[in-house]
Parts: C-alpha cells; sequence; structure tokens
C-alpha cells in the first residue's frame, strides 16, 4: 500500500524560494483552485515563497521583505490586511472563500 503526502505549491520537504518545484502539481481532494497556493495563501503562479524564479522577478523589481524572506506584496506578517486582500482576489474569481492558509 502506497501513501500519498498532499501540500501547496508542488510540495517538497525542503521549503523557500531556492527550494525545487515539483513538474507534478498536488492533488487535492478538496477541490481548491488550479492556480491557488493552499500553504501561503496567494495565487500559485506568484507565489515567491515555492518558486526561486518568481522569487528573483519581485527582488529585482525591489519588493522584498529581507526580514520575512518574502515579497513585500505577500509579506502577511508586516502587513495582515493583505491576506484579505488576497482573499477578496480569490472570491471574485471562483465565487468562494480560499481555504485557509498554513502561513502563520
Amino acid at each position: 500500500m502506497a501513501a500519498l503526502t498532499v501540500g501547496g505549491c508542488g510540495s517538497s520537504v525542503t521549503k523557500g524560494p531556492e527550494s525545487p518545484k515539483s513538474a507534478t502539481p498536488a492533488a487535492d481532494s478538496s477541490a481548491v483552485a488550479i492556480n491557488w497556493c493552499v500553504e501561503h495563501g496567494v495565487p500559485e503562479d506568484i507565489c515567491a515563497q515555492c518558486n526561486a524564479k518568481v522569487a528573483a522577478d519581485f527582488k529585482q523589481k525591489g519588493d522584498w521583505c529581507k526580514e520575512h524572506n518574502r515579497p513585500e506584496s505577500q509579506c502577511f506578517l508586516c502587513s495582515p490586511k493583505l491576506v484579505e486582500k488576497f482573499a477578496a482576489e480569490y472570491e471574485a474569481k471562483y465565487g468562494k472563500k480560499p481555504p485557509k492558509s498554513e502561513e502563520k
């Protein structure tokens, strides 16, 4: 019998912008929208915590929180209201509230 581990943004044991991203999308039985990183609470295609290239793009634009190692525009720790912003975007696009982020 095989076990299946599921997580956000292609999941990997290692985390952070330097982590490699899996080429296989994560399967999720809760039917989360395709372009949503549940782990970090942002659209997956702009999740700088899971994608080193996206992180490099944000850094190049000067959009980077050095303290929390993520884009300022996605730093829920410095700007908690960003959680509401991304949730509203998700709800407008998918017609329902986003899944609860694992981000603290």
